[in-house]
């Protein structure tokens, strides 16, 4: 019998997904679900981005292209990083890939060796020790606890680190906590980096959704840009997602180059020069947009926090409410089925994020605030289904 490759086996996938698949099934049987489970903005991209997609194709510009992006738009992102985040990066560091998870495969394909050990965030994003385990490594979970405000603990950090590990990941904005990394927890695990000599792969995604301050990038603190690998991209700032547009920054592009030179050869190039547009943000949409974020956040996590049972801390970036439920009485899957089944509000059963996510469900902050409205309510009403263990 003909066999599937060992390494699928090793691959897992998201639960966002299953979750809303069942959320539709609830739809096609006439249910009204509101949709909290998937990080997909509802908003679409600016009009200029639009008309530069449209414009990009009657032009003609479908055609092949370079491998690594083109070079418009590999300066226009080296440009945009130095206004947004102060980072001397180059084009000649940039590498355009069609979607962030692609652009993290190709750098963890190039960096990672079967047998490597790789630290990831618990909670944290599912596919970051999937890839790992896909590509014959160990992922292994450094925690992120309410108890210290999510941030990392960089003395467990520096006590799981052994002479196999080769790499430490992580996403500030972090999905699904919300928690915007310290400066102090990025100096220190610069510190680590440096001392055992490990590759960082900072995952910057959600870099442009924050309620307050500057972004702090780890690439910009000495001695880091020669093993930092930035992942970024277009999905959740240009709430471009279906575009499948991302890129990485790194000192390996070359390695990554012959990576696409073997899978994909190019992005689309339509879609590059209209990523151009979106850069330039000339109608300030990404703005608009987080301040929309910032009120949605203050609505809801009040809300949640008036749930019998529910407790939420405030999240200081990305568009996720991250809540615990332990004082439910019941299981995080058991609320997660009880709220799609009885009050047709979709969320995310925490473990799908890791261990530590056991006692959490996440929301995501992309529906309507008249719609977060309704889903506190219904989640209100849900509710009686536990208050009595709570109130005990």
């Amino acid at each position: 019998m003909t066999r599937i490759a060992s390494r699928v086996s090793q691959l897992h996938g998201e639960g966002a997904l299953a979750v809303y698949a069942r959320a539709k099934e609830l739809e096609r049987e006439g249910r009204s679900i509101i949709h909290l489970e998937l990080g997909e903005p509802d908003f679409h991209p600016a009009a200029p981005v639009v008309d530069a997609v449209r414009n990009a194709v009657a032009e003609g510009r479908d055609r092949y292209c370079s491998t690594r992006g083109v070079p418009a738009l590999r300066e226009a992102i080296a440009d945009y990083l130095k206004r947004t985040r102060r980072l001397d990066a180059v084009a000649e560091q940039v590498l355009v890939a069609p979607g962030c998870k692609m652009a993290l495969a190709l750098a963890m394909m190039a960096l990672i060796e079967p047998g490597d050990e790789v630290l990831y965030p618990d909670p944290g994003f599912p596919i970051y020790p999937s890839f790992t385990r896909g590509l014959g490594a160990t992922a292994v979970p450094f925690r992120l606890e309410e108890k210290n405000q999510f941030q990392p603990d960089t003395h467990e950090i520096a006590r799981i680190i052994t002479p196999r590990t080769s790499m430490i990941i992580f996403n500030s904005p972090n999905n699904p906590t919300g928690t915007v990394f310290s400066k102090a927890a990025l100096q220190k695990i610069a510190e680590l980096a440096k001392k055992h000599d490990l590759w960082i792969l900072s995952d910057e995604v959600y870099a442009r959704i924050l309620f307050s301050g500057e972004y702090e990038s780890i690439w910009s603190l000495p001695g880091m840009a020669e093993r930092t690998v930035i992942i970024d991209g277009f999905s959740k700032s240009f709430a471009m997602t279906g575009w499948r547009l991302g890129y990485a920054v790194a000192p390996v592009i070359d390695a990554m180059d012959l990576l696409v030179l073997n899978t994909f050869t190019c992005a689309a190039e339509f879609t590059q020069v209209a990523a151009i547009e979106a850069l330039r943000d000339s109608t300030n949409s990404v703005d608009a947009m987080v301040a929309e974020y910032r009120k949605r956040r203050d609505l809801f996590v009040a809300g949640l926090n008036r749930i019998p049972g529910f407790r939420c801390q405030v999240p200081d970036g990305a568009f996720y409410a991250w809540v615990s439920i332990e004082d439910t009485g019941l299981s995080a899957e058991e609320v997660q089925k009880l709220l799609l089944e009885e009050a047709g509000v979709a969320g995310i059963a925490g473990a799908a994020f890791g261990a530590g996510g056991r006692n959490y469900l996440r929301f995501s902050l992309v529906s309507a605030r008249n719609l977060l409205d309704e889903a506190l309510e219904r989640m209100q009403r849900a509710s009686v289904h536990w208050r009595a263990e709570v109130s005990r």
